[in-house]
């Protein structure tokens, strides 16, 4: 039986890929839940005063823009991900130029081709996954659409309107959390990149894109602009 070309280097570092971006959902959506300030918990409460808005309001063109304009940012992920599948298929019947063209630059090692072709699958397996995101965010954009058609007038019972208010308010928050799902898989393919180059690359650009996201997500400046009403 043949052994994998995997150097215990290129484990580690798969394994720290893994676990980095995995542990980080995690620990967003934890943080999100337990009142932790962030950009999903801030705009969790901006989507309730939408929905509170879009209740009293008579006409709702406005609020069928805007989720109009939501699914037209999935759709059109889906597509650019569906056109970068295509690309790391085609890729896969040319990886000796491939190899040939990586090699010659800087700090590259070299990769033994059954080695490349698992890094490919690596990034064939992080679009799938954003697919699915992007494509599961715009089927939920449009439930969101139907439960506007279906609100129920101003002069319900309150506490009818209040619970339909929060129970839309949630779908649009899942909606928008999965299409963020699909945004981080693009960052985490960035990182997935530099793996073509060697497995050190790989481990520092999967920290920096963990870094970056836990900054924008946790202190950036507009962070702070949205939390100033609460």
């Amino acid at each position: 039986m043949t052994a994998l070309p995997f150097t215990v280097l290129d484990s580690l570092a798969f394994a720290w890929f893994v676990i980095g971006w995995f542990g980080y959902q995690r620990f967003a959506a934890w943080a999100a839940h337990s009142g932790r300030p962030s950009l999903m918990g801030a705009m969790g409460r901006y989507r309730e005063d939408w929905w509170h808005g879009m209740i009293s309001r008579e006409l709702r063109i406005v609020d069928a823009t805007i989720l109009t304009n939501l699914s037209n940012s999935a759709t059109f992920f889906a597509s650019t991900t569906l056109l970068i599948l295509g690309a790391l298929f085609a890729l896969l019947g040319t990886s000796d130029r491939a190899m040939a063209i990586v090699s010659d630059l800087p700090f590259s090692s070299t990769t033994h081709e059954v080695l490349w072709e698992y890094k490919i699958f690596l990034l064939l397996t992080i679009f799938v996954y954003a697919f699915f995101k992007f494509t599961w965010s715009l089927r939920q954009h449009n439930f969101c659409s139907v439960l506007i058609g279906a609100a129920p007038d101003p002069d319900t019972d309150p506490d009818r309107l209040e619970e339909y208010v929060v129970r839309s308010a949630k779908l649009a928050s899942a909606a928008s959390n999965t299409f963020n799902y699909g945004l981080r898989a693009y960052y985490f393919a960035m990182a997935a990149l530099t793996w073509f180059l060697n497995p050190w690359a790989f481990m520092f650009v999967t920290a920096l894109v963990i870094g970056i996201l836990y900054h924008r997500e946790f202190h950036s400046e507009t962070l702070k602009v949205l939390r100033r009403n609460y």
